[in-house]
């Protein structure tokens, strides 16, 4: 787990409802801040995949723990299993993901110019551009909409109204061996299964371990 601290903080407000009942809302900034720490650290409750009744037993146990109650498992015993528990289940849900994303790729690469790269990403051309490719080793200027498999928005230079520049061996295998295959002032939508994106880790909240995903880029500039 990356935050415990800011975990063990969540716990405890997850582990206080019957001193204060839940506002629908947060209605002032001293409980925004509060919330807003919830939602960060929800990302590491999130890697567990955690049920209502489990969720429910991680709040019990640690009512117990605040409250000096007898523990009812050792903690020795069970507190190395936590690791394991969070690959397996970070796992099962990769695996999900994974499988969801096959149909896209699969009717991806059918469509007309489809270009598939060695990594196993589909490139779609979209509009045609009248410039140079760029490299591997080039700088870029590109805009782009990233969408997953369901349409949701996790990020968007388009939405921004700012173009981003950065190393086209800097970011992921799905956009370093995809927008080579570009020309400048062209339009392509890259398909990107998720060993080419952000893999079995994923990037949380956002984006859900195995996610493939799915990038509309316009190459602007080769930059020199």
């Amino acid at each position: 787990m990356r935050r415990p601290v800011l975990l063990l903080f969540l716990l405890v407000l997850l582990a206080l409802p019957a001193a204060a009942p839940a506002a629908t809302a947060p209605t002032n900034e001293n409980e925004k801040t509060f919330y807003a720490l919830g939602l960060a650290i929800s990302q590491d409750l999130g890697a567990f995949g955690l049920s209502e009744t489990e969720l429910e037993m991680v709040k019990a146990g640690l009512s117990d723990g605040v409250l000096g109650k007898p523990a009812q498992v050792d903690l020795r015993t069970y507190g190395p299993k936590l690791q394991e528990l969070q690959r397996s289940r970070g796992a099962a849900a990769a695996a999900q993901e994974k499988k969801a994303g096959e149909t896209m790729l699969s009717k991806a690469a059918g469509e007309k110019g489809a270009i598939k790269t060695p990594a196993g990403a589909v490139v779609i051309p979209l509009k045609p551009g009248t410039g140079p490719s760029p490299s591997a080793t080039d700088k870029v200027k590109v805009h782009y909409h990233g969408t997953l498999t369901d349409g949701t928005v996790f990020d968007s230079s388009v939405q921004r109204g700012e173009p981003i520049t950065f190393p086209l061996n800097g970011v992921i295998r799905c956009w370093t061996e995809g927008v080579q295959q570009m020309k400048v002032g062209g339009k392509a939508r890259l398909v990107c299964p998720s060993d080419t994106a952000y893999g079995d880790r994923g990037a949380p909240p956002r984006i859900k371990p195995g996610a493939t995903l799915v990038f509309e880029v316009e190459l602007l500039e080769i930059v020199q």
